[in-house]
């Protein structure tokens, strides 16, 4: 409890207008262990905090705590007539597909009270059924732990510095390695970011049709995530983009993707043929890559039970700003960070989901308590004071979108298109 008073998380837990509230299980205890495994692995001084990552978005961007309400304001936690579920609209086309799982042509309307109304009167299963059909992120609350990471050993077990991080796996340094990242928003390049404070080449490959929707946020946390990367842009609907796209693929050591697997396939990319050359590919999805579910971090967070219960009424409520998203960057980075000890490749399917689940604990609520302006945590080791989130400064600015094409093309010997 001491890591999650630390975080900034519990500050950013609870309803607006009510107490702070501690989370369950251990995610804040589990993100530290993994950035000192991943130290250990790489022998690379990260100098991070894993359990403050968890909070950085919100100090970035003031994000407050919202209750039934994400701190991003995009995800709202409903009651079902058997529960609850938790509902994200944060894309454009989004309140269309809300319009679409309800029966309503909403036209423009604000989409949440139809859908308030509706889930009252339907169980969460039928919503999250007919949101996977739909590619609404969105389902409904687990009540109890669930699955574990594939590859990871229960947290419980993993402590650092580890020579071994996990079972038949050799820890490896990454400096010097090519990243290949096609991912977006959080997690996958928070992945790509550690591995290259560890001193790996990262190269941020988007698509001139669907550049990283991050690049519509804030732009500190952008570059935060992105300073010293390199920005490649290519189009997979020209043979000479596709052909560049398969050549970088080859080349790379690590890749990283948070889409579905149909994405790449559909850009004639192929997962099992860069792990079979021996590349560690890295799957992050919402539940799995033979689930169809689309997810973002805190509909994610919330369905897998990663919650804290308002006092008094015992509703729930949002834990942290979209932490599923964090924490499976983290978790990814670690593992990118060892390898099969035979040098061959291997692929991570990283369900976010399954990466939440695996930090919950029966453990008991800790209590908190007021002193003057100060949330404090009476923990087993004595009172501790909740940190509010912690903030890093971007080292430098993002590359601008596709800026280094030529010249990391050019540099891997790939024919520029």
């Amino acid at each position: 409890m001491v890591d999650w008073s630390d975080s900034g998380v519990v500050a950013l837990t609870g309803r607006p207008d009510g107490p702070v509230l501690m989370p369950p299980g251990r995610a804040a205890t589990h993100a530290r262990e993994l950035i000192s495994v991943l130290a250990s692995a790489t022998g690379t001084p990260i100098g991070l905090d894993g359990a403050r990552l968890l909070g950085e978005r919100a100090a970035l961007t003031g994000l407050r705590r919202g209750g039934a309400v994400s701190a991003g304001r995009h995800c709202r936690l409903l009651r079902t007539t058997d529960g609850w579920a938790a509902v994200s609209c944060a894309r454009p086309g989004d309140p269309d597909l809300i319009g679409a799982l309800v029966g309503v042509n909403l036209d423009g309307a604000d989409p949440w009270p139809a859908l308030t109304r509706w889930a009252r009167e339907h169980p969460g299963t039928e919503l999250g059924h007919r949101a996977e059909l739909l590619g609404l992120a969105a389902g409904p609350v687990r009540t109890r732990a669930g699955s574990t990471v594939p590859g990871l050993p229960g947290t419980s077990d993993l402590r650092p510095p580890a020579a071994t991080p996990w079972p038949g796996m050799t820890a490896r340094p990454v400096a010097g390695l090519l990243v290949v990242d096609f991912s977006a928003l959080w997690a996958g390049p928070l992945c790509a970011h550690l591995l290259g404070l560890a001193g790996a080449r990262v190269v941020k490959v988007e698509t001139p049709h669907r550049p990283d929707g991050a690049r519509r946020g804030n732009p500190e946390f952008y570059a935060l995530l992105h300073h010293g990367h390199e920005s490649v842009v290519l189009d997979p609907g020209e043979p000479g983009g596709r052909r560049a796209l398969a050549a970088l693929v080859d080349a790379a050591d690590i890749v990283i993707e948070s889409s579905r697997p149909r994405a790449l396939a559909g850009f004639g990319l192929d997962a099992a043929r860069a792990v079979a050359r021996g590349t560690s590919w890295l799957s992050i999805t919402a539940a799995g890559r033979s689930s169809h579910r689309v997810g973002f971090g805190d509909d994610i967070a919330a369905a897998a039970g990663l919650l804290a219960h308002d006092i008094g009424t015992n509703t729930p409520v949002f834990v942290g700003d979209a932490i599923a998203d964090p924490l499976t960057g983290i978790t990814a980075a670690a593992l990118a960070a060892s390898a099969p000890a035979d040098g061959s490749g291997v692929l991570w399917d990283l369900s976010m989901t399954d990466v939440v689940t695996a930090t919950l604990t029966d453990e008991p609520a800790v209590h908190l308590r007021r002193h003057g302006e100060q949330w404090i945590a009476d923990t087993e080791a004595g009172p501790v004071p909740v940190a509010d989130p912690t903030p890093r400064a971007p080292a430098g600015p993002a590359p601008e979108s596709g800026a280094d094409t030529a010249g990391v093309l050019g540099s891997l010997r790939i024919p520029v298109p």
